[in-house]
């Protein structure tokens, strides 16, 4: 029997609480139309393109917070079978391996186990999207001019995410039921992130093949 990411997930107490948008503003309209991409079974490739009139800006930061709510919660539904005896490297099989740096206590790439690096990883990009600086949440405020820079950061970040599940955890998503949902998120993830030229080809190899036959 299929169940939902959130059923699955609800049992999970280290949920980082969603960034949410204020109703009646723009951004909120922008959200719920970016939602609607993902739920309503559209073509997600044309969705995800910037509508007509609309702000690049306010457009990645809708998709950017939505998508670290969705994939933290993707990442919670295995993360207690992510452990430092399973997953000593955080990698993507055994040609790609994605070590940690930060500036601040990892100034150099450290390789860590994976739940390390995820956490990690999540830890950096909330202090990113909460940060009012660099996602205002007022309209009128500016957004900084390295945003796009920022969010092709953590864009490729979430990837990796992506690949690890997929290529280390993805037989406990399929006992879940919930390789639907996941494959439905990855797909308005890849079609978002090309689209609009937020991810390198090289970071998108080690799914490649999968990418090819989900995507194409």
């Amino acid at each position: 029997m299929s169940i939902t990411l959130k059923q699955v997930f609800n049992k999970d107490k280290t949920f980082r609480p969603k960034r949410k948008f204020e109703p009646g503003t723009q951004r909120f309209e922008l959200h719920k139309k970016a939602q609607a991409s993902l739920n309503s079974g559209v073509d997600i490739k044309a969705a995800v393109q910037l509508p007509h009139g609309e702000d690049l800006n306010d457009w990645v930061a809708v998709h950017v917070v939505d998508f670290f709510n969705r994939i933290n919660l993707i990442y919670g539904t295995i993360c207690e079978f992510c452990t430092e005896k399973s997953c000593p490297v955080m990698s993507g099989g055994p040609r790609y391996e994605y070590r940690w740096q930060d500036d601040l206590k990892y100034k150099k790439p450290t390789a860590l186990p994976a739940p390390q690096y995820m956490n990690l990883l999540m830890d950096w990009i909330e202090v990113q999207i909460n940060n009012e600086e660099i996602f205002p949440t007022s309209i009128g405020i500016p957004f900084p001019k390295n945003f796009i820079q920022i969010c092709k950061k953590i864009v490729c970040r979430l990837f990796r995410v992506f690949v690890h599940v997929y290529i280390h955890h993805f037989d406990r998503i399929i006992l879940m039921g919930a390789e639907a949902h996941v494959n439905t998120c990855y797909k308005h993830f890849y079609y978002f992130g090309t689209e609009l030229n937020l991810i390198d080809r090289k970071e998108l190899e080690p799914l490649k093949e999968m990418t090819l036959q989900m995507c194409h």
